[in-house]
């Protein structure tokens, strides 16, 4: 018999500030595709912030919101008894995030950066998957987003040096 998996409400996601920044500002509570809902909060925080600040005061913020997601998916992971549990997308958010600050600018190369942010997330190629692994507790639900994004900047860079 399997276990019954517990499902998120917004009365979990309100009930701590972790389990809110965790679940991606309640995209994580999306019954259909979380991570990709998370990816979405990305874009308008990214219109809001992207241009305002210098890229040294960006990259920063992210730091931050990286050491945030790793406090905040830690304890939600707790909460849910499951350390990676799917209804968690503030990595997605922040990973995004992350390209979107170094993908060329434009409709095409932020839905190319979309699609294929996604994709690197879902199938995780190796070494995602090992480090995936590897790394327990917040900081591995994090860090296997950022080597995403890592896959994903470095399509979008071959294909800039390529064909534009």
């Amino acid at each position: 018999m399997s276990a019954i998996v517990f499902r998120p409400d917004a009365r979990f996601a309100f009930s701590h500030p972790a389990h809110f920044i965790a679940l991606g500002f309640g995209a994580g509570l999306s019954r259909f595709a979380p991570g990709t809902a998370g990816t979405l909060v990305a874009l308008p925080i990214w219109y809001l912030i992207g241009k305002a600040y210098d890229p040294l005061v960006l990259f920063g913020l992210l730091g931050f919101m990286f050491a945030a997601g790793v406090w905040a998916c830690e304890l939600t992971g707790r909460h849910l008894g499951i350390a990676d549990h799917g209804s968690m997308c503030w990595d997605e958010v922040v990973a995004f995030l992350l390209v979107l600050a170094l993908c060329p600018e434009g409709l095409w190369w932020q839905t190319a950066a979309f699609l294929l942010f996604r994709a690197f997330d879902v199938v995780k190629p190796p070494p995602i998957r090992g480090f995936e692994k590897r790394f327990k507790g917040g900081f591995g639900v994090m860090f296997d987003d950022i080597l995403a994004a890592g896959y994903t900047l470095l399509v979008l860079a071959i294909a800039k040096r390529l064909f534009f």
